[in-house]
């Protein structure tokens, strides 16, 4: 039976209701209704007393989240939309992030955003935010690309003892499909989606599988392209980049987050300062454009990078 990515984050909720008394759900609209996309429908009927709903004030979640959180719970928020979380920012920057090293307690905190773009969604419900939060220290930031991910990610997020931003997208909720939730894979562990020999893509969230079809058109032209699935943005695995751009000379990193600074920067900042001399070509990016995110589908599309974006890049890439 298929697993859809959003069924693989409802039943990791469930389970890790069950599995631990201290942990709870918090979000607009999350008990009877299940949220604005379904995440809990259900799981207020199974656990009834630990699925709340909350005022719509993402900054009222937040600050309610940490004190749970320094009185010994291990809460889950659900951000309506990531975007919104922008109201709580203070408090996930200047209280949660920062509580252990002010005060040496925990803040077992997992921020659940519902990141990225769809169709005709706007520059209000589509942001992606990683590379925003990923700027503090204090906060791990995940960004899974599958449905295995997605449900075993979120099992390791609430068993943390820091607080996580778990950038979930909401174009994998229904196009993504798995026979199953496979085996974990460590936090800050990146993985080979694709070997290759002739470029490296680095990417992470929806822009895996942009990333992977690329890699496919490009095969039928004799090249092999090495796809890596970053799967956290913070703490970054490193080395697997490197080992990578080692075996392939060339890089290509990619993202749904705005160009200026972010993750993709990121990337080819430690390549070059750390592996100048394994490339054979100037690294490059490609991340959405540096405007608001258009609402009419068609501009959409044009906005972040696609598969046909990638390969063109690619191709640029392999001239050198």
């Amino acid at each position: 039976m298929s697993i859809t990515y959003l069924e693989a984050i409802r039943e990791a909720q469930y389970e890790a209701l069950r599995a631990d008394p201290n942990v709870f759900l918090y979000g607009q609209d999350i008990s009877t209704f299940g949220g604005a996309f379904k995440a809990t429908k259900n799981l207020s009927r199974e656990f009834p007393g630990r699925v709340f709903d909350s005022p719509i004030s993402e900054d009222a979640m937040i600050g309610m989240a940490v004190g749970a959180a320094v009185e010994g719970a291990r809460p889950i928020i659900e951000m309506q939309f990531a975007d919104f979380s922008s109201v709580g920012f203070n408090q996930i920057v200047n209280q949660a992030a920062t509580l252990y090293w002010r005060t040496n307690t925990p803040c077992p905190i997992t921020i659940r955003m519902p990141s990225g773009g769809t169709p005709g969604s706007g520059p209000f419900h589509s942001q992606s935010m990683e590379s925003i939060y990923a700027h503090y220290p204090g906060v791990v930031i995940l960004t899974p690309a599958t449905v295995e991910d997605a449900y075993w990610m979120l099992l390791q997020s609430v068993k943390l003892n820091d607080p996580v931003i778990f950038c979930e997208h909401k174009f994998l909720y229904y196009h993504l499909k798995s026979e199953g939730f496979g085996e974990a894979t460590p936090i800050g562990k990146a993985r080979i989606a694709r070997p290759g020999r002739d470029a490296t893509v680095v990417t992470y969230s929806a822009m895996l599988h942009e990333a992977l079809k690329s890699a496919e058109e490009l095969q039928m032209d004799g090249y092999q392209v090495e796809v890596v699935d970053l799967r956290s943005v913070k703490p970054m695995d490193t080395d697997t980049i490197l080992a990578s751009v080692s075996r392939t000379g060339r890089l290509l990193a990619v993202g749904e987050s705005f160009p200026w600074g972010g993750v993709t920067a990121e990337i080819i900042a430690r390549v070059s300062s750390e592996a100048f001399h394994m490339l054979d070509a100037p690294p490059m990016r490609l991340n959405a454009k540096d405007t608001p995110i258009p609402y009419h589908p068609n501009l959409w599309k044009s906005h972040r990078p696609t598969t046909n974006s990638i390969t063109a890049a690619l191709r640029d890439l392999l001239r050198y």
